[in-house]
C-alpha cells in the first residue's frame, strides 16, 4: 500500500508540474494582455465585423495572440505584427491574424499586437501609448524565447500602414525605453517587415490622418521630427524589408523610397519591393502569396529563417 501511494503521490504532483507548465505557455490563437494593469480612463473596446476583416477600436487591453508552430524548433524565428488603421482602428483580421497564420505554417512564430490607440478618452500621454505597446510586446517575446523555441536574436516586427509606422518607430526609437525594464531586456527588434508602411510625418509625404491622430492637429516642430523616422535611420537600425505601391495614394511610396534610402546611407541591408499597382493595402493586387513568399525569401537569405514548407 505504501509503494501505491507513493507512486500516486509522485503521479500527482507531476501532473501538477505539467499543467503549472503548460499554464505558461501562451495558447494558439488566444490573446494574452501585456500588462496587469493600464492607465486607461474607460473601458470600452469595440469590434466590428467587415465580412473578411475584424476591425477595433477603443483599446483598452492591449494584448498579444500567438501563433507558434509545434514543431519541436526551438530555435525559430519571430514577428510581431502591427495591424494598421491610420492609429484609429485595428484591421486586426486582414493584417493581423492572417498573416500570423502563415507565419506560423511556414515555421515561423508570429504574435499579433493589438495597440492602443492614440484616444483621449481612453489614454493619457497618447502619442507615445502605441509605442509602449510595441516596446512591451518585443520584451514579453525576449524574455519568454527559451520557453517558446524562439532565438533571443530572431525576433522582428512587423507592421502594415500606420502599423509600419509603429514598427518603425520600434526599430528607430528602441534607445528609448518608456516601459518598466527591470531586466534590462533588448527592445530592438533583430529585423523588420514594412508593408505600405507611414514613415514620415513631413507634410509632403506624411499620411495626414496618422499623424494628426498619433500627435494631433497642431504638434511641435520636435515631436513631428521624432516620429519622422527616415529622420531617425542610423547605423544600428535593424534590417529591414518594404512592400509598397506605386499607385499608392494614401501613403505615398516616397515613404518607403526614403527610409530605404537612408538605410543605404547607413549601411543597414534592406530591401525593397515596389509594385506598380496594388494601391494602399493591396486590394486585388499583388496577389498575399506574392508579397509574403517575397518576405519568407528574404528572412531565409538574411539567415532568420532555414525551414522550407
Amino acid at each position: 500500500m505504501t509503494i501505491y501511494r507513493d507512486l500516486l503521490i509522485v503521479l500527482f504532483f507531476g501532473f501538477c508540474l505539467m499543467v503549472k507548465g503548460q499554464e505558461l505557455l501562451p495558447q494558439q490563437g488566444q490573446e494574452f494582455l501585456l500588462y496587469d494593469k493600464t492607465d486607461e480612463i474607460i473601458a470600452e473596446e469595440h469590434i466590428y465585423d467587415r465580412g473578411n476583416n475584424l476591425i477595433i477600436t477603443k483599446v483598452t487591453n492591449p494584448s498579444l495572440t500567438p501563433f507558434i508552430p509545434s514543431d519541436g524548433n526551438m530555435d525559430k524565428a519571430a514577428v510581431i505584427i502591427c495591424p494598421g488603421g491610420g492609429y484609429q482602428t485595428l484591421h486586426i483580421q486582414r493584417e493581423g491574424f492572417r498573416v500570423a497564420e502563415a507565419f506560423s505554417k511556414q515555421g515561423i512564430a508570429a504574435f499579433v499586437l493589438k495597440y492602443r490607440l492614440p484616444d483621449e478618452e481612453i489614454v493619457t500621454d497618447k502619442s507615445f501609448v502605441p509605442l509602449k505597446d510595441a516596446q512591451r510586446a518585443i520584451q514579453l517575446v525576449r524574455e519568454n524565447a527559451k520557453k517558446w523555441g524562439i532565438a533571443p536574436g530572431k525576433i522582428g516586427i512587423m507592421g502594415f500602414s500606420a502599423g509600419g509606422h509603429l514598427a518603425s518607430s520600434a526599430g528607430v526609437h528602441y534607445d528609448s525605453t518608456l516601459i518598466e525594464n527591470k531586466r534590462n531586456t533588448n527592445l530592438k527588434p533583430d529585423f523588420m517587415i514594412l508593408v505600405y508602411p507611414v514613415i514620415s510625418f513631413n507634410d509632403s509625404i506624411g499620411h495626414v490622418g496618422s499623424k494628426d491622430h498619433l500627435l494631433g492637429q497642431h504638434p511641435g516642430q520636435n515631436s513631428v521630427k521624432f516620429f519622422s523616422n527616415e529622420l531617425q535611420v542610423n547605423r544600428d537600425t535593424p534590417k529591414t524589408i518594404l512592400f509598397h505601391a506605386g499607385d499608392d495614394t494614401v501613403v505615398p511610396v516616397e515613404n518607403s523610397l526614403r527610409f530605404y534610402n537612408k538605410l543605404l546611407q547607413n549601411s543597414i541591408p534592406a530591401e525593397i519591393h515596389i509594385y506598380s499597382k496594388g494601391e494602399h493595402g493591396f486590394g486585388s493586387t499583388p496577389s498575399f502569396e506574392d508579397w509574403f513568399n517575397q518576405c519568407v525569401r528574404w528572412m531565409k537569405v538574411e539567415q532568420l529563417h532555414s525551414i522550407n514548407r
